[in-house]
């Protein structure tokens, strides 16, 4: 009985998870902007618990479960990157550029920024 508990519970969690997924797209598909609905839905999840709408109890479980267990959600995206090995042999440099500048560069703004903001604030 106690499992049957918990596994609703946690079902409702995914489920108030994937609902708040869904209209992250939903606000993709209206206005039309090119960033990915999980975006939107992340900010909708952030504006909702810091107003204080949504609990964190009311998600922690399935967070939690979710977190915990991510790396299954890469599995398919690592098998499928076996396939584009010619173009990461023929392109390796470039690629390893763009990844280090990627890494780099927001690392060197955020510190920059930080400092900048934390002058300004004295």
């Amino acid at each position: 009985m106690m499992v049957l508990k918990k596994l609703l519970k946690m079902s409702g969690q995914v489920l108030l998870l994937w609902i708040i997924y869904w209209l992250g797209n939903q606000i993709t598909a209206v206005i039309g902007l090119p960033v990915p609905g999980t975006v939107f839905g992340m900010i909708l999840l952030f504006g909702l618990l810091l107003c204080g709408i949504l609990k964190l109890s009311y998600i922690q479980e399935a967070a939690d479960f979710l977190l915990k267990h991510m790396l299954f959600f890469f599995i398919p995206v690592a098998v499928g990157l076996m396939d584009w090995g010619a173009v990461f042999y023929e392109h390796g440099v470039v690629l390893a550029a763009a990844l280090l500048a990627g890494a780099v560069l927001p690392f060197f703004t955020v510190g920059i920024i930080t400092r900048v903001l934390h002058k300004e604030g004295q």
